[in-house]
Parts: structure tokens; sequence; C-alpha cells
């Protein structure tokens, strides 16, 4: 099993992305990229911090390559707003790639510039080593699977990953459809 670390946003948007694609067997909310140790999400909200909203995929590159990982991750959220997503707006917020091994970030450099070509606006997704994962509080956990009805669930959230599972059908677990 490998990780990566991903922002693009609200992780509550990007754990259900994740978690429907067959070969992850974990996907983990928290923080990365700051100074501040054992952060809270008020703490982070506050944009002061320097941590981003992440989440930390665990998965088997015999079932799905990195490479996959990050040609979803970066057809899942807008990498060309810097500090934002939709209405979510600040730093903890950002487009950032926190790989954990020299390859991570060799190939994440690498697919960026070949991505970079699908936007008419220059990406702003940074690509660094991962310092400390902070694990989100319990109530970010799966938000997206235990709050279908809250109105950013259905409203932001859903026709995301309604868009995400007709865009990547083919590295969807089995079951994850609809």
């Amino acid at each position: 099993m490998e990780q990566i670390i991903l922002g693009g946003g609200c992780f509550w948007c990007l754990e259900p992305v994740f978690q429907a694609l067959a070969g992850v067997t974990e996907v983990v909310p928290g923080y990365c990229g700051g100074s501040l140790p054992e952060p809270t999400y008020e703490q982070v909200c506050r944009g002061d911090t320097g941590h981003v909203e992440v989440i930390r995929v665990t998965y088997d590159p015999d079932q799905i390559p990195c490479r996959a990982l990050l040609e979803v991750f970066f057809g899942s959220h807008d990498p060309t707003t810097p500090d934002r997503q939709g209405n979510d707006v600040g730093p903890q917020y950002a487009s950032v790639i926190f790989a954990l091994s020299p390859e991570q970030l060799a190939l994440a450099q690498a697919l960026r510039s070949e991505v970079a070509a699908m936007f008419e606006a220059p990406l702003c997704t940074r690509i660094e080593m991962a310092g400390p994962f902070w694990p989100a509080e319990g109530v970010h956990h799966a938000y997206y699977a235990n709050n279908p009805e809250q109105g950013y669930c259905r409203y932001v959230i859903a026709p995301k990953l309604a868009k995400f599972r007709q865009r990547y059908a083919q590295w969807l677990k089995q079951g994850a459809g609809r």
C-alpha cells in the first residue's frame, strides 16, 4: 500500500470522490502544510496557520496507479483558482499535492505540466514534499456519507460526485456508479 496527500478545496468534496475509486482502501480528511501542531478545524478555517484541508489517500498501486489518482485529482477540482474552490475561499482551500516520496514529487510535477494544456488559465497547484499530516476531527470523516441531505452536500458535493462518476467510470469500485 502507498499513500499520497491531496488538497483541492474542501475535504468534504474530495473524500467521497477518492473513496469511490477501486484500489483505494482508506481516505482520511485532515490538515497538512502548516506550522501549528495538531491544528483544529476552527484554527485552519481562520486561514493563518498555513494548513490546507487535505485528504490522505491509501491505495494499492497494483489496482490503481498514482498517475490515475493524480489525473482524478486534477479533473475533480479547479486547479486554476488560487486558494479557492467555488464559494470556499481562503488559503486552507489551496490546490496542492503533498508528495510522500521523491518519485511522487517527480510524477506530480510531470503530470501538472501535461494537464496544464487542458486548462485556459494557468495552474496554481502547488507540489511539495509533505510535512506532518494531522487527521481532522471525527465529525469531518465520511461527512458526505453521513450527511447526504445537508445543503452543502446536496448542492455542491452531489453534482461534483455525479460528474466524477461519469468521467472516471473505468476507475470506480464495484457499485460506486450511483
